[in-house]
C-alpha cells in the first residue's frame, strides 16, 4: 500500500470541509490550497462545489489561476464537482461573458442546466467503475455536460443522454455533490486515481 497523498481542496468558496473530510475518509490527507505556494506543495487538488464565476474571480485575485493551469497541463490528477466541473470545463455555455476556467477537460458545460436553486433534486446515479451499486447524487444549481471530446471518457449520465460525470486522464469531474451524500466512493475512485498517475 502506498503512503497516503497529499490532495488540495481549493479553499476559495464553496463546500471545502465536506470534501476534506470525504478524502480523509478515503485514506488521503487534505490540505487548504489558497495561494499558488500551497498549490506547490500537493499531489491532486479537488476543486469543489459552489459558484464557479465567484471562484473563477477569486482565483485570478489569488494569483491561482495561471498556476492550476500550468499544473493540470502537468498532469496533476484534479477531480471538480459541480461548480469544478465548470473549472475544469474547456468551453462553457451560459456563462459570464468574463468567466475563465482552468480547463483541461474536453467538454462543453452547461452551467445551471438542471434549473434554479428551488430545482434542485437528488438521484441515484450509475457510476461506471464503481462497486456497490448507484451513487446518491445531490444536484444543486447542476451543470450537465452537453458534448465531450474523443478522449472523454462519460462515466455517468441520467438516462437521457445527460451526462454527469466523465474523466479525461487525470481529470475527474461530476455535477453532483458525492462529498455531502456520506458516500466516500467517488473520492476513493480518485485517490486510487491519483496513486496511480
Amino acid at each position: 500500500m502506498k503512503s497516503s497523498p497529499v490532495i488540495g481542496v481549493l479553499a476559495l468558496q464553496g463546500d471545502v470541509r465536506e470534501h476534506a473530510l470525504a478524502l480523509v475518509e478515503a485514506d488521503a490527507v487534505a490540505r487548504p490550497v489558497r495561494r499558488p505556494e500551497e498549490l506547490a506543495e500537493i499531489d491532486a487538488l479537488v476543486i469543489p462545489g459552489g459558484e464557479s464565476t465567484t471562484m473563477s474571480k477569486l482565483a485570478l485575485l489569488f494569483g491561482l489561476m495561471d498556476p492550476l493551469r500550468a499544473r493540470v497541463a502537468a498532469g496533476m490528477p484534479v477531480y471538480g464537482s459541480c461548480a469544478g466541473m465548470i473549472m475544469l470545463a474547456d468551453k462553457i455555455l451560459d456563462g459570464r461573458d468574463d468567466q475563465q476556467s482552468v480547463g483541461g477537460i474536453d467538454m462543453t458545460v452547461r452551467r445551471n442546466a438542471f434549473g434554479r436553486q428551488n430545482e434542485s433534486f437528488e438521484q441515484d446515479v450509475d457510476f461506471r467503475g464503481l462497486d456497490g451499486g448507484p451513487v446518491h447524487g445531490i444536484f444543486i444549481r447542476a451543470p450537465w455536460v452537453e458534448s465531450v471530446g474523443q478522449g472523454v471518457q462519460v462515466l455517468a449520465d441520467l438516462g437521457d443522454q445527460r451526462v454527469v460525470a466523465v474523466r479525461q486522464g487525470p481529470l475527474l469531474a461530476t455535477s453532483f455533490h458525492p462529498e455531502l451524500s456520506g458516500d466516500s466512493r467517488v473520492h476513493r475512485y480518485f485517490v486510487d486515481m491519483v496513486r496511480n498517475a
